[in-house]
């Protein structure tokens, strides 16, 4: 039986608080939650719709010692076949956007509270209704808030730093966690970094001294013509479709680019002869090197057999060693 539902079960938390099984589920499969629609079982999932909700979850598995993850929209993600041994936290029910006002006396600005778990898709969507200007490059980018800043997400040459205000965090030191503020700092931002990245390299989702759980974040935008993003967005969407981006589950740009190796990852995959390549149902995407696919019924090991030798062949071909832009996560060893 699994292990963290024997704890959970002992709590006698389910008779205290009997609305939390509404978001609660036990061997929950990942599977259902990522866009490579691949992953093992979680032994706790929960998806909390209150900020009192997800504190209540957090105290109960850090007084009995369970082992916390966080999980955002599931876009930058591939998790083992084996699954994760813990409890998941899952953003996706925290949502909400609301105005605020970033700098005071300019009028051109306009600042967007956002809550963590909201889709990227919401925010633009928000932002194309209410005339504001700045997140149009992120349009048909998927996933949630939350995870387009603690990846730094880059799209068509903008980063999500270059509109990042500030977050409100729960910033955790082992035994418990406190809420804090992070305010931009250009020193902590790079390309795909952000200061969230505080994470064991054994396993980049779990929570320990040091992580964060991203509660909400404001982004410093500006007023901008309604109709003139709405042409914007719908062209960086159409430039996604025509790319294939939609065609299979993925998870994107599996690799980051290196301006050391002089050209993008997917060119130099193109030229080690590797567009196409597959491994059972995972594949090297025939029309992007830089994007691999699930084209029917691929498991999480295969996806990462696929993309350890696609390394290891660029690595032969060229001597470049291609780092992987899609967090690894879940028990490997087992997979």
């Amino acid at each position: 039986m699994n292990t963290v539902r024997k704890i959970w079960e002992k709590c006698n938390i389910m008779e205290k608080y009997p609305h939390i099984a509404s978001f609660l589920r036990f061997d929950e499969p990942l599977s259902l939650h990522t866009t490579f629609r691949t992953g093992g079982p979680a032994d706790l999932f929960f998806s909390p719709s209150s900020r009192e909700d997800l504190f209540l979850c957090l105290d109960v598995c850090l007084e009995h010692d369970i082992p916390l993850y966080l999980l955002g929209g599931g876009s930058n993600l591939l998790v083992s076949d084996a699954g994760v041994r813990g409890a998941v936290i899952s953003t996706t029910g925290l949502s909400g956007i609301s105005p605020v006002a970033v700098y005071d006396g300019d009028q051109n600005s306009a600042g967007v509270s956002v809550v963590s778990g909201t889709p990227m898709e919401d925010l633009v969507e928000w932002c194309v209704d209410h005339a504001v200007g700045g997140m149009e490059r992120f349009a048909g980018l998927p996933g949630s808030v939350g995870g387009a800043v603690f990846m730094n997400a880059r799209c068509y040459d903008k980063q999500i730093s270059d509109v990042f205000y500030r977050a409100e965090c729960l910033s955790f030191d082992g035994k418990g966690y406190t809420l804090v503020h992070t305010a931009f700092s250009a020193d902590q931002w790079a390309y795909k970094v952000s200061p969230f990245q505080v994470r064991p390299q054994t396993d980049p989702l779990s929570l320990g001294a040091g992580s964060a759980i991203i509660l909400s974040v404001e982004f410093s935008l500006s007023v901008a013509d309604p109709v003139f993003l709405r042409q914007e967005c719908d062209r960086y969407v159409e430039d996604r479709r025509n790319k294939g981006h939609f065609r299979f589950p993925s998870a994107g740009s599996m690799f980051k680019n290196n301006r050391d190796f002089g050209k993008p990852s997917g060119m130099i995959i193109d030229e080690a002869g590797l567009r196409g390549f597959r491994i059972g149902d995972a594949q090297v995407a025939p029309w992007h090197g830089n994007i691999v696919i699930n084209t029917g019924s691929a498991r999480s090991g295969d996806i990462r057999r696929l993309v350890d030798e696609v390394q290891r062949i660029v690595r032969e071909k060229t001597g470049f060693t291609l780092e992987p832009e899609v967090i690894m996560a879940g028990e490997w060893s087992l997979s």
